[in-house]
């Protein structure tokens, strides 16, 4: 009988591994051997990554170009306060490390892009999408399919989620066979808009941590060609079956992406492209942007303040956090009943904490006969972040 190629420490780490009949030695010996990136650490990669660590996956990246901000530690429970500020993959790093010191962790700081993705997934056997936003996780998804990787998909919003293996190579569709393409500009808020559940990133990132691991042991059957739906309101939980779209633009039987381009993922879903000057201080409907930057907003507010208000239309809970002195607040949802008392007569600018609830009010106000008004593109971040550095943020 061949020696376990599991050390001692292994055997009594892991032995509540060894008790199951599924897992077993041979189980984790295979999850010893095994390479996962993990996409993000943040809300959903940060139990995924905890618990492929602390279950011995050998080697774990961790790929992740932000920093740690207060706001992160509701869900992201791979920081805390005293990593606020540093890079999110050195964080990550260092608490994977103490939760498992017999693994191996790397750390890939910066932006997974369309020139680095295929060398970088090639390294690794299953990469786990904890990605919060299109552009990285339509890239992230076409990548897989080119370096024929399993990618293990979570998605929350507020108090759902969805979980998915994507693996076209293993006979199941990929991500754009349920999703083709990315939906319009301005039409999904993300969490720093809609909110979402920290207990819920909790629950999706486990369920793809447990997905990654049966993957690697070969145990039990994945979700490939499945797609399940969780809502922790009710709480319910149901499976979709998936079919492959043969007309897939990846992974169908004429495939267009043959290669990663980054103009293929040149796109936002959160905004369009904000227009950064707007040199007439009055203008007419015809000259008046859509949106201006927060240094616009900032000189139109000095320079001609009885010309313009800035109208901020987040939540009150959010006001008593930060905001701009010289703002109104009126509240998203109040903003039809107010149509009659907005001026007319003055260019409108309107804010909220990104800038995406904001252009749908500038968007409503436009078609209800506010012809001047512009969004204020970042919203308060983007003003904390270059206007007023000492402002609380969240």
């Amino acid at each position: 009988m061949p020696a376990p190629s599991l050390s001692p420490a292994e055997l009594a780490r892991y032995s509540r591994h060894l008790l199951l009949p599924e897992l077993g030695l041979d189980g984790q010996d295979k999850l010893k051997a095994a390479r996962v990136l993990v996409l993000g650490a943040g809300g959903l990669g940060s139990p995924a990554a905890l618990y492929l660590a602390a279950a011995g996956v050998g080697t774990l990246g961790i790929a992740d170009f932000d920093r740690v901000e207060a706001h992160n530690l509701q869900r992201q429970l791979l920081h805390d306060d005293t990593t606020v500020g540093q890079p999110k993959t050195a964080s990550a790093a260092a608490r994977l490390r103490a939760t498992n010191p017999l693994i191996r962790v790397v750390p890939h700081e910066g932006r997974v892009t369309a020139a680095n993705a295929l060398a970088l997934f090639a390294a690794y056997d299953v990469i786990v999408d904890g990605a919060d936003n299109f552009p990285t996780r339509y890239l992230a998804s076409d990548a897989a399919v080119l370096a024929r990787r399993p990618l293990v998909f979570g998605s929350v919003h507020q108090f759902e989620g969805q979980v998915a293996v994507f693996a076209p190579h293993l006979g199941g569709p990929c991500h754009r066979c349920l999703f083709p393409a990315p939906p319009p500009a301005g039409s999904v808020p993300n969490c720093g808009e809609a909110g979402v559940l920290g207990a819920l990133c909790g629950v999706i990132g486990s369920l793809q941590a447990l997905e990654t691991i049966k993957l690697l042991a070969g145990f039990g059957t994945p979700l490939i060609g499945r797609l399940l739906l969780a809502d922790l309101l009710a709480p319910a939980f149901r499976t979709l079956t998936l079919a492959r779209d043969p007309a897939c633009a990846v992974c169908g039987r004429a495939p267009t992406i043959r290669d990663l381009r980054a103009e293929n993922y040149d796109f936002a879903c959160a905004a369009p492209p904000a227009s950064l000057s707007m040199p007439n201080p009055n203008p007419s409907p015809a000259d008046c942007p859509l949106e201006i930057s927060v240094e616009e907003t900032q000189r139109l507010l000095t320079t001609t303040p009885d010309a313009v208000t800035l109208i901020d239309v987040r939540e009150p809970h959010e006001l008593a956090i930060c905001r701009i002195a010289a703002a109104q607040h009126i509240p998203m949802r109040q903003i039809p009943e107010h149509l009659p008392t907005l001026p007319r007569d003055k260019h409108l600018l309107i804010h909220c904490h990104h800038g995406g609830r904001s252009l749908r009010v500038t968007e409503f106000l436009r078609a209800n006969g506010f012809p001047v008004v512009s969004n204020v593109a970042g919203g308060i971040a983007a003003w904390a972040d270059r206007i007023e550095p000492e402002m609380a943020r969240y």
